[in-house]
């Protein structure tokens, strides 16, 4: 089941969309948010399939989509080892995938405040003339865990829906060199959409090692750029979702990105494996397409940012002790 939250005539609705892209409104519900606190993955469920029996609503056409939920939180993964190693050679040529990166599936923490729909503009980051994307899968979290294993951890995604990572390289270069993490580089655009797709829309893609088969595609102004299968994933999202449970709690809206796919998943990697910035960075008027099989298609078109807010550099203390 698909199900899509658009804005029309002032309204924002949720709405389960059926196979020609007709809406089909959710009656008394504005949000997947509402819906997941009715009762998780199968109070939606139940839902949607109440909602097939109403009078159809407008066509995905005639709506302005929004990203299909309002996340809690984003926890952003990295999972595909050849996205790894390709990046790390666009910084130094003789690098490979660091030995620590397969003993857990790394995360870090994005803005959920930035989240854009498909079809919506993406504004250049401010102070960034290197723009990226990166071509992702998310989980959604639908019910409350806490210190979950894999095997509960299934239970407890909700569906998943199309992720782009947009990336400021030149930003996020310069703020890895502290230590601590990407900043500014990765904090004012994420795509998710189309739609979300509950989970058990997806159960014929597994395959035998619990990984979903489904093929991803990414393209720029038209010319596909990436293709990967989301099967390439070092772990699977129940081994996420576990691992981000781990001493604490995962909660309804948290979404999880798989991380890049590889094979030119984004344009960082082939910067690496070709040693130049070749297609070159995303620059206003860039249209990036994003298709993942089973799930949709994400549409965005760079435009023109703002200019940074200057900001004085950090001053160099006396250390002075009282």
């Amino acid at each position: 089941m698909r199900f899509a939250a658009y804005e029309h005539h002032d309204r924002r609705r949720l709405a389960v969309v059926d196979d020609d892209g007709v809406l089909c409104p959710v009656p008394g519900v504005r949000s997947l948010a509402e819906a997941l606190t009715a009762g998780g993955p199968p109070a939606l469920l139940d839902l949607g399939a109440a909602t097939l029996d109403v009078p159809p609503g407008p066509h995905v056409s005639q709506v302005r989509l929004l990203p299909p939920l309002q996340p809690t939180s984003i926890r952003d993964f990295v999972t595909f080892e050849e996205h790894v190693e390709g990046v790390r050679r666009s910084v130094d040529r003789a690098a490979g995938v660091p030995e620590q990166w397969y003993a857990a599936p790394t995360f870090y923490f994005t803005n959920p405040h930035a989240v854009y729909a498909a079809g919506d503009a993406i504004p250049m980051p401010p102070g960034s003339a290197v723009l990226d994307f990166e071509l992702e899968v998310a989980a959604v979290i639908g019910r409350e865990g806490r210190d979950l294993t894999p095997e509960q951890a299934r239970d407890h995604i909700v569906g998943y829906t199309v992720l782009n990572d947009w990336s400021a390289r030149d930003l996020q270069s310069a703020e890895m060199r502290v230590g601590l993490g990407p900043c500014k580089g990765k904090d004012t655009a994420t795509t998710l959409g189309p739609y979300l797709v509950t989970a058990d829309e997806l159960e014929k893609y597994r395959d035998a090692d619990g990984f979903l088969r489904l093929a991803l595609t990414a393209e720029v102004n038209g010319e596909i750029v990436g293709r990967d299968l989301l099967s390439n994933m070092s772990w699977t999202f129940e081994e996420m979702v576990a691992y981000a449970s781990r001493g604490t709690r995962v909660m309804p809206g948290d979404v999880l990105g798989s991380g890049t796919c590889g094979n030119g998943g984004c344009l960082a990697e082939l910067w690496g494996l070709r040693g130049e910035q070749s297609p070159p960075p995303l620059k206003p008027g860039d249209t990036v397409t994003l298709t993942v099989d089973g799930l949709g298609t994400l549409t965005n078109t760079v435009v023109p940012g703002v200019e940074p807010v200057p900001l004085p550099a950090g001053r160099r203390r006396s250390r002075e002790r009282p």
